[in-house]
Protein backbone atom coordinates (compact mmCIF):
# COMPACT_ATOMS: atom_id res chain seq x y z
CA UNK A 1 0.00 0.00 0.00
CA UNK A 2 1.04 4.07 -1.33
CA UNK A 3 1.86 6.12 1.69
CA UNK A 4 -0.72 8.95 2.33
CA UNK A 5 0.40 11.57 3.94
CA UNK A 6 -2.18 14.82 4.38
CA UNK A 7 -1.21 18.36 5.14
CA UNK A 8 -3.63 19.83 7.61
CA UNK A 9 -5.18 22.60 10.42
CA UNK A 10 -6.93 22.21 12.83
CA UNK A 11 -9.48 24.11 12.31
CA UNK A 12 -10.77 22.80 8.55
CA UNK A 13 -13.81 20.88 8.23
CA UNK A 14 -12.21 19.66 5.21
CA UNK A 15 -9.33 18.34 7.21
CA UNK A 16 -11.41 16.53 9.48
CA UNK A 17 -13.83 14.99 7.04
CA UNK A 18 -10.82 13.74 4.71
CA UNK A 19 -9.54 12.25 7.54
CA UNK A 20 -12.87 10.63 8.80
CA UNK A 21 -12.64 9.22 5.23
CA UNK A 22 -9.01 7.17 5.86
CA UNK A 23 -10.46 6.01 9.01
CA UNK A 24 -13.11 4.88 7.76
CA UNK A 25 -11.17 3.05 5.24
CA UNK A 26 -8.70 2.44 8.05
CA UNK A 27 -5.58 3.94 5.73
CA UNK A 28 -2.82 4.70 7.87
CA UNK A 29 -1.42 8.24 6.93
CA UNK A 30 0.86 10.53 7.84
CA UNK A 31 -0.47 13.96 8.91
CA UNK A 32 1.47 17.27 8.62
CA UNK A 33 0.18 20.07 10.61
CA UNK A 34 0.50 23.55 9.15
CA UNK A 35 -0.98 25.61 11.49
CA UNK A 36 1.00 28.71 12.55
CA UNK A 37 3.98 27.31 10.69
CA UNK A 38 4.81 29.19 7.71
CA UNK A 39 7.79 26.66 6.31
CA UNK A 40 5.86 23.66 6.75
CA UNK A 41 2.93 25.60 4.69
CA UNK A 42 5.31 26.81 2.35
CA UNK A 43 6.73 23.23 1.46
CA UNK A 44 3.08 22.07 1.31
CA UNK A 45 2.33 24.72 -1.59
CA UNK A 46 5.83 23.94 -3.09
CA UNK A 47 5.35 20.12 -3.36
CA UNK A 48 1.67 20.57 -4.41
CA UNK A 49 1.20 23.54 -6.04
CA UNK A 50 -1.82 24.13 -3.79
CA UNK A 51 -2.39 26.78 -0.68
CA UNK A 52 -5.65 25.76 0.37
CA UNK A 53 -6.13 22.86 3.37
CA UNK A 54 -5.86 19.40 3.00
CA UNK A 55 -3.62 18.71 0.35
CA UNK A 56 -3.44 14.97 -0.05
CA UNK A 57 -0.54 12.60 -1.32
CA UNK A 58 -0.61 9.13 -1.91
CA UNK A 59 2.63 8.04 -2.32
CA UNK A 60 4.58 11.02 -4.06
CA UNK A 61 1.56 12.13 -5.86
CA UNK A 62 -0.66 15.04 -5.08
CA UNK A 63 -4.24 14.16 -5.55
CA UNK A 64 -5.61 17.64 -4.51
CA UNK A 65 -7.89 18.04 -1.16
CA UNK A 66 -10.70 16.45 0.06
CA UNK A 67 -13.30 16.73 -2.52
CA UNK A 68 -10.96 15.42 -5.26
CA UNK A 69 -10.18 12.70 -2.53
CA UNK A 70 -14.05 11.74 -2.17
CA UNK A 71 -13.80 11.75 -6.27
CA UNK A 72 -11.54 9.26 -6.66
CA UNK A 73 -13.12 7.20 -3.97
CA UNK A 74 -16.84 7.95 -5.37
CA UNK A 75 -14.82 6.96 -8.91
CA UNK A 76 -13.15 3.50 -7.36
CA UNK A 77 -9.58 5.30 -8.37
CA UNK A 78 -8.91 5.48 -5.00
CA UNK A 79 -8.45 1.86 -3.65
CA UNK A 80 -6.31 1.56 -7.08
CA UNK A 81 -3.98 4.17 -6.46
CA UNK A 82 -3.60 3.25 -2.81
CA UNK A 83 -2.48 -0.44 -3.95
CA UNK A 84 -0.62 0.82 -6.93
CA UNK A 85 3.31 -0.35 -6.92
Amino acid sequence: MQDVTIYTTAWCPFCIRAKMLLDHKQIPYSEIKVDGDPAKRQEMTKLSGGHTVPQIFIGETPIGGCDDMFALERQGKLDEMLNAS
